[in-house]
């Protein structure tokens, strides 16, 4: 058995009838029916919504203000769990709507409860259909797209496979709407720099994603022992086979062997930061090379606002990250004692709460 994060882009399910094409919605659920039929957990992260809000509002563009975009997901969030609730039944199967937001990741109770939800919908044999809410989301707390989202669900529930649906084949050398003779990549080893500069950034009039966002999604879920599949999802005949590990066609991100364990995890790509210490090149090579807590000593400056257990990042003194942890001091006692030993913390605050500033156990090298 093995437990599957399937994401479905706008692109694939917008249509002219209602906004949704039922067609290829009702063609993906039989597939995914099919899936679980054979002892597999799956859940879908859906786009849709706004393109489905889009045909109810008489929009012929995809919105760009907030409050359009808004009404535009409230008037087509019910059409595309309807799509996703008439399809299924024919198929004798059971479907859920989750909507999060981006702060249901970063607040740390907030990620247990939706994960916990998430994993008793599977135990019952229902398929999550998870999505952005964007009807209450701002700019401040969306994901920006629901690759993004899709690779943090998967991470949270320890998805083995995550099966991004896109309409086209998967990554290319080149871009091949300029070239005929562009090459599909099938298989990637490791996302490197040059991986993603080869994804661009684009999007589309209904979407918010591109290949850029697929990359990196799979970057964030393969750093999690998940490994990721970009398919196209316009085609028949497609998704099944790359479940069963057959070549579709696609694109095959191997999985980190070592994975991020689910705490580090959580900090690394769902905890929102609430600051910087700037460190100097002595504490840099301490976390990056010893493997070590960041101590008083070692900080350069403070910046931001926050209090004991926020997530900050480290950041070298020419501002490149370097990484990012939980820090057990608030801001303003961090001004206090940066640069200072650790013997002379309680004497300058009046009380010492650890040695470390970010104990390793709470920091991610990124």
């Amino acid at each position: 058995m093995k437990r599957i994060v399937i994401k479905i882009g706008s692109n694939i399910i917008a249509g002219s009838e209602e906004g949704l094409d039922m067609s290829v919605i009702s063609r993906i659920a039989e597939d995914i029916s099919q899936i679980t039929s054979e002892g597999n957990e799956v859940a879908v992260v859906s786009s849709g919504a706004v393109a489905a809000g889009m045909k109810k509002l008489g929009l012929k563009t995809r919105p760009t203000e907030i409050r359009l975009k808004q009404a535009a997901a409230a008037a087509g969030q019910s059409n595309l769990m309807w799509a996703y609730e008439r399809s299924f039944s024919s198929f004798g199967r059971k479907v859920a709507q989750v909507l999060l937001t981006r702060e249901d990741f970063a607040d740390r109770k907030r990620y247990i409860n939706a994960k916990n939800t998430m994993m008793t919908l599977l135990s019952y044999g229902i398929i999550p259909v998870i999505n952005e809410n964007d009807t209450v989301a701002i700019d401040e707390i969306r994901f920006g797209d629901n690759d993004s989202l899709a690779s943090l669900v998967a991470i949270s529930i320890e998805a083995d496979n995550l099966f991004i649906l896109s309409d086209v084949d998967g990554l290319y050398a080149d871009d091949p709407k300029k070239s005929q003779h562009a090459e599909l990549i099938s298989y990637v080893e490791s996302i490197t720099p040059e991986i993603e500069q080869l994804a661009g950034a684009t999007g589309s009039i209904v979407g918010t994603g591109g290949m850029y966002s697929k990359v990196k999604a799979a970057k964030k879920a393969a750093s999690h022992g998940i490994g990721v599949y970009i398919i196209n999802g316009r085609k028949a005949g497609q998704l099944i086979p790359a479940v069963t590990g057959q070549h579709c066609g696609g694109t095959f991100f191997k999985p980190r062997k070592n994975r991020i364990p689910q705490r580090k995890g959580w900090i690394a790509y769902s905890s929102r930061a609430k600051g910087s210490l700037v460190i100097d090149d002595g504490a840099v090579k301490a976390l990056r090379e010893s493997g070590k807590s960041l101590l008083p000593s070692g900080i350069v400056s403070v910046d931001g606002s926050f209090e004991t257990g926020d997530s900050v990042y480290c950041v070298t003194v020419h501002g490149k990250r370097i990484a990012k942890g939980l820090a057990n001091y608030a801001s303003e006692d961090l001004r206090k004692i940066q640069g200072k030993k650790t013997i002379e913390i309680e004497k300058i605050l009046g009380y010492k709460y650890s040695d470390e500033v970010i104990h390793r156990d709470n920091l991610v090298i990124i």
